[in-house]
């Protein structure tokens, strides 16, 4: 009698084990999948990219209503499987690596790339910052998120979850969370609600022309120690005085400045450097 082999991710029927490391939750609900692909709404000569297509929930739909998408997938042993279900569907291009390793700029190719993913929850913060840092070669983006996630990327100042995630984004994007997503919708259902958002970057002359690099080492700082005054939470990072000048009380604490405010700052700081 002949054995059948099993990958190691296979169980006995032949299933995909799902790999806590990698954060998997595959999505399954057929309403929300549509919904999600009705978001992105993709035209011709879009170039679609998919972070983590999991056994291809979001993929294939989106597949079949472009024609054409890029995937990049970490789980070398769910590429067969997606490869195999997209055969006849579309062009399916695979990029076999961890996407914080990848250059979305050089692969934009002087254009712009629409990205979409389900998002592992134990690493999506840092897979966002990576993506503003080739906002220039993103369209937008469409994200699965903890729902708490979305719920700080989208907070105004004063907010109780407004923060670091929060000044960073939308100083590059425009933020829109569109949609909740129970546990239910996933297998297996992770312990908390999640939400979809949409991100749009900036138009280049909407952008803020400070350094970079320092507003993010303000911003950082700021909300490091969010119960001290910024005169505080600053020390090494700029004076009182600083902080004065550009207009902002150096009592106030960072939840409750604006993002621009921010830019403010790191203009005066540069400019008495």
């Amino acid at each position: 009698m002949s054995r059948r082999h099993l990958a190691p991710t296979d169980d006995a029927s032949g299933e995909h084990v799902h790999k806590k490391r990698f954060g998997q939750h595959f999505l399954h609900d057929p309403g929300l999948i549509r919904r999600i692909v009705q978001a992105v709404a993709p035209k011709p000569g879009d170039r679609l990219i998919e972070i983590g297509p999991g056994e291809g929930a979001i993929t294939l739909p989106l597949l079949r209503e472009h024609g054409e998408l890029t995937v990049i997938e970490l789980d070398r042993d769910l590429i067969p499987r997606i490869e195999a279900a997209a055969a006849g569907i579309g062009t399916l291009g695979v990029i076999h690596a961890d996407v914080l390793t990848v250059n979305f700029t050089a692969l934009a190719q002087g254009g712009t790339l629409r990205v979409v993913g389900n998002l592992p929850y134990n690493i999506s913060s840092p897979i966002l910052f990576h993506c503003l840092d080739h906002a220039g070669a993103i369209a937008d983006m469409h994200f699965m998120l903890q729902k708490e996630v979305v719920d700080r990327m989208a907070a105004p100042p004063g907010n109780k979850v407004y923060g670091r995630l929060s000044v960073m984004l939308q100083l590059y994007c425009r933020v829109e969370p569109l949609f909740k997503v129970p546990p239910g919708a996933f297998n297996p259902p992770p312990k908390v609600d999640s939400a979809v958002v949409r991100l749009t970057p900036l138009a280049q002359d909407k952008r803020h022309d400070a350094d970079p690099a320092l507003v993010e080492r303000i911003v950082r700082h700021a909300f490091g120690q969010r119960r001290k005054t910024l005169s505080n939470a600053l020390s090494g990072v700029a004076t009182a005085a600083q902080i004065d000048a550009a207009g902002i009380d150096p009592r106030t604490r960072a939840e409750q400045l604006a993002p621009q405010r921010f830019v403010d700052l790191a203009k005066v700081v540069a400019a008495s450097a």
